[in-house]
């Protein structure tokens, strides 16, 4: 039965590190039924043209005491045939498919084309992903600093993102262009990837008899321990593969994931992605994220209008759990646990409603830095590109154009500063700094019209 979020948040909230799935002892533990494991072995069969019993294990991320049931049906239907083996016994043996075997697998095959590690049962993965919620995660302002140690925050605004951290729930942040909301933003998820601890997620899980592929290289990072588990030799991996006291090898042990997506958005990416070749799915961005982060950069500038989107994510952010729909039109439930940042440089007055905020636990206003504010990230980014002290350079900028026209921003020190280098660079000179090369840089930067 598909448990909702409030049936476990509450009771692993705080809770730590989380255990690791055990590996099933049967074909009842790993969900899964006869016919699906026959097909997924023919499938496997058909692709590789016939493979060792520990091969066929290995990739089906399963014990071989759990496949060993299937292999002996699909023996005695006359699908497979033997080849060879030795005292290890059946792991050993090579599995050939036979004529009628490769017609049945060519069957299975137009069914669905996944070949791979075996998915988990829908249910597994909503309670897994419910034991390590990020609002287990422990943070702390000293553990904070050493993340954020690269940016020039105010104290004010350093204490409000670390509660917005812990509450692992939802944060807004607003401001104008340039003073660091995506800086920060990906710092919290540098954070959670580097000191959240780590999470299990499956290579793929099954629902509504349809096999949904959550595990992305491009989004989750492999933790060394499971790394170093990849590069085990044979006899490490058959004593694992006969003995099923081990962690479950359908999941996969990573950091907490990052997902970061901006203006690219649109609706159709938080939907379920159907392989119309091979007949199975990929989870949608906020799945891959959960236990980790899914920021939404430049909030209000995605291909669909801000109300879409909202309506699209109001009620997720209540009840913490999402409904993704099948080709053949039938819903069911995944967790939504992630913390969830918004990022936007327009008035939020123009893009939500009071009914959305009221579902944003955090919000966090970024405004243009202050004097005092700015020197620092100046002086900062000048000694990380080698250039000299310079305060006549900063004098410059707030005649020129900060106390007459131009709002400060906290990127120009970058954007300017390595103009500054290029310049130096272009003419062959030792990269320096004056008030006349930075004088030369706001002239090529800051656009007056």
């Amino acid at each position: 039965m598909v448990r909702a979020a409030k049936q476990y948040g509450t009771a692993w909230e705080g809770a730590g590190l989380p255990d690791a799935p055990s590996a099933p002892e049967s074909l009842k533990e790993a969900g899964l039924s006869v016919g699906f494991l026959n097909d997924m072995i023919l499938r496997s069969l058909y692709t590789a043209g016939g493979m060792l019993g520990l091969d066929l294990s290995r990739l089906l991320c399963l014990p071989f005491k759990v496949i060993e049931e299937s292999l002996r049906f699909l023996k005695d239907e006359k699908c497979l045939e033997i080849a060879g083996g030795d005292l290890i016994g059946r792991i050993s043996y090579r599995f050939n498919l036979t004529e009628l075997g490769r017609r049945r697998a060519q069957d299975a095959m137009k069914l669905c084309a996944y070949v791979g590690p075996a998915p988990v049962p829908l249910e597994d993965y909503i309670e897994q992903t419910y034991r390590q919620a990020v609002t287990g995660i422990n943070c702390a302002p000293d553990m904070l600093r050493s993340t954020f140690g690269h940016l020039v925050l105010t104290e004010d605004l350093f204490n409000a993102i670390g509660p917005a951290i812990v509450s692992g729930r939802s944060v807004f942040i607003y401001g104008p262009p340039g003073n660091g909301k995506t800086s920060i933003a990906r710092a919290i998820g540098d954070f959670m990837t580097n000191s959240g601890g780590a999470v299990y997620v499956p290579y793929a899980f099954l629902a509504e008899n349809s096999i949904i592929t959550v595990y992305d290289q491009a989004v989750h990072q492999i933790t060394e321990e499971a790394d170093k588990g990849r590069m085990e030799d044979n006899e490490a991996t058959i004593r694992r593969l006969l003995n099923t006291g081990t962690v479950d090898a359908r999941w996969v042990h990573v950091r907490r994931p990052v997902v970061v997506t901006g203006g690219e958005l649109n609706l159709e990416m938080l939907d379920l992605r159907f392989n119309v070749e091979a007949n199975f799915y990929q989870a949608p961005l906020h799945v891959k994220a959960n236990g980790g982060v899914f920021l939404i950069d430049d909030f209000g500038r995605q291909l669909c209008s801000p109300k879409e989107l909202l309506n699209r994510w109001i009620l997720p952010l209540e009840d913490r759990h999402d409904f993704l729909t099948v080709s053949s039109g039938k819903k069911f439930e995944v967790p939504f646990e992630q913390l969830t940042i918004f990022s936007t440089n327009l008035d939020p007055k123009d893009l939500v409603d009071d009914a959305f905020l009221r579902r944003i636990r955090h919000k966090v206003g970024i405004q243009a830095p202050t004097r005092e504010v700015y020197t620092r990230i100046f002086n900062a980014v000048t000694k990380r590109l080698g250039l000299n002290p310079c305060p006549e350079a900063v004098d410059f900028l707030y005649e020129r154009y900060y106390n007459t026209n131009r709002c400060p921003r906290a990127s120009d020190c970058r954007d300017l500063l390595e103009i500054v280098q290029s310049i130096c660079r272009y003419r062959k000179e030792p990269v320096h700094l004056t008030r006349d090369l930075i004088a030369e840089a706001a002239a090529s930067f800051i656009c007056e019209f």
